[in-house]
């Protein structure tokens, strides 16, 4: 008889997790596992962060910068830069922060990939298939909306140092300012996401796309009245602009949402041009009601098998319990 050198596989993680065969301990236990290194991989981001956080800094302090009123003469006879500070600590924190933020970022692809390898085996294959589509199309309009952001600061910021009651050169608190800028970021790209929630309800079947057309009253005014509470900008160049880009990309989703509804025959229903009350056409067809099968005669009961013994107590018990 021929042996074979390769060893069997058994099935994997995935497809336990996938079929049911995962215990309740083995599915703590591959949580565990994955929050590990998706925490390694956080903080190798956060070394990267650190490194990197001054260079970070330059690029947002740019705008600001950038600004005629943001200079002011030195002593040495040049112009410089500066930021106020009230806090001992605060230049160290704001380093930290940056490093932090810039390690989620660095990291993201090592977290969200187990944060996907947990969640994916619940999940069926076309809806796999229609998240790796969203999360393709949902990175690029957030990048889009921060660099939106990053640019609409500039603009806010000249429109709030020309119309202040100063008008000279000015020095922002350090804190503040990134605060402001960070939070114009991160507004311009969660609110970039708005067309993905439309397309997802379409392509749920929730909602048809002259459903979604008809509610484009109601979402300009939303979209106008989210981006005057939203940002921290009080000049309007930064809540019109945002506002305008979100009635964009509603219009967009709308017609990819006309095109799948045409693509998946919508609108073109049997019973579209019928009244509720009109009775069927279909033919009444009656079938008579023969006798039934024959029952067999039951069959006789297995004894039990014998209870295996029990385990010492020393190996009921993994290192989960």
């Amino acid at each position: 008889m021929a042996l074979s050198l390769r060893k069997k596989k058994g099935p994997t993680k995935f497809q336990q997790a996938a079929d049911g065969s995962m215990t309740l301990i083995e599915h703590v236990r591959e949580l565990r596992n994955r929050l590990f290194f998706a925490s390694l991989g956080i903080v190798a981001g956060l070394v990267v962060g650190f490194i990197l956080s001054e260079w970070v800094f330059d690029l947002l302090r740019a705008p600001y910068c950038g600004l005629d009123t943001s200079w002011s003469l030195a002593k040495v006879g040049r112009g410089t830069c500066d930021f106020l500070t009230l806090g001992v600590a605060d230049q160290l924190i704001l380093k930290l922060k940056i490093a932090l933020w810039v390690g989620l970022i660095v990291g993201a692809p090592v977290w969200l990939y187990q944060l996907w390898a947990f969640i994916a085996p619940g999940l069926h294959r076309h809806e796999r298939k229609w998240a790796y589509v969203f999360v393709a199309i949902a990175a690029p309009l957030f990048i889009g909306g921060a660099t939106l952001a990053y640019f609409v600061v500039k603009h806010s910021l000249k429109f709030i140092m020309t119309a202040g009651v100063i008008g000279e050169t000015t020095q922002l608190e350090i804190t503040q300012y990134t605060g402001f800028v960070t939070s114009m970021i991160m507004i311009f790209g969660a609110a970039f996401e708005f067309p993905l929630v439309l397309l997802m309800l379409n392509f749920t079947g929730v909602v048809s796309a002259r459903r979604l057309l008809s509610w484009w009253r109601t979402v300009v005014f939303l979209s106008f009245a989210f981006a005057a509470v939203a940002t921290p900008d009080p000049g309007p160049f930064g809540m019109t602009l945002l506002a305008a880009c979100l009635s964009l990309l509603y219009f967009i989703a709308v017609g990819v949402a006309f095109l799948n509804d045409k693509r998946k025959g919508r609108g073109k229903e049997i019973y579209a041009g019928l009244d509720d009350d009109a009775i069927s056409e279909l033919p009444e067809e009656r079938i008579p009601v023969g006798a039934s099968d024959p029952i067999e005669a039951p069959s006789a009961v297995e004894g039990p098998s014998p209870v295996e013994q029990p385990r010492p107590i020393e190996r009921r018990f993994d290192d989960m319990t």
